[in-house]
């Protein structure tokens, strides 16, 4: 996950904060993928692929394999953004493109989940499915429509990372309805969180007349 320069504040997210924790492991990994000629771009097409994979294991009903390839993919995810910055490659295409392949990623996963409880007749965690889908899509679209018109959005109790701790679990654990739960409540108050600081700040009157 990239981050893009002038969305940056003085309280670092959870995200931002892991991947300086894990810097250590991720840095290494980089350079050594970066020394082999691989692009990030790749790497982001990788992790794509990957969650594809899994969205197949998981409309199987195969929750381990298709959670272990989710798992696998979520540090396959970080290190796009660590290789451009070590190559000193950074830029507004790759956040962006980095972006809209994590959103796709989710919502292959979702799909994957969807199809089986809809094949095993179970529409009530077919609808959780449904809102935990439509809650992570709305995160992240209120924070770009947000920072589009100069606001800021990066709070939240369940961003992408947060969605990735509870996500995993549930399916490599088999809690799948449960984990459904939580994100389709949470991601959806995430959403609203930020409607409602991007009200605030714009009866600041902060945005694009800054």
């Amino acid at each position: 996950m990239r981050a893009h320069p002038e969305t940056q504040t003085a309280r670092p997210t959870f995200s931002e904060l892991m991947r300086l924790w894990f810097r250590w492991v991720l840095e290494p990994i980089a350079a050594f993928l970066n020394r082999l000629g691989l692009m990030p771009n790749t790497i982001t097409l990788v992790g794509l692929a990957g969650n594809a994979v899994a969205a197949i294991f998981l409309a199987q009903g195969n929750f381990l394999v298709g959670g272990l390839l989710v798992l696998l993919m979520g540090p396959v995810d970080a290190l796009d953004g660590t290789m451009a910055r070590l190559r000193g490659e950074a830029s507004d295409f790759g956040a962006f493109f980095d972006s809209v392949t994590d959103r796709y990623s989710e919502l292959l996963i979702y799909g994957g989940l969807l199809l089986h409880y809809l094949y095993r007749d179970e529409p009530t965690t077919a609808a959780l499915i449904f809102g935990a889908a439509a809650g992570s899509v709305l995160v992240s679209y209120v924070k770009a429509r947000a920072e589009g018109v100069g606001f800021d959005a990066r709070l939240g109790l369940l961003t992408r990372l947060e969605r990735y701790l509870v996500l995993v679990p549930s399916l490599l654990f088999y809690q799948v309805r449960l984990g459904m739960w939580v994100i389709a409540i949470l991601a959806n108050v995430t959403a609203l969180q930020r409607i409602l600081y991007v009200r605030r700040q714009a009866r600041q009157g902060r945005g694009r007349s800054e």
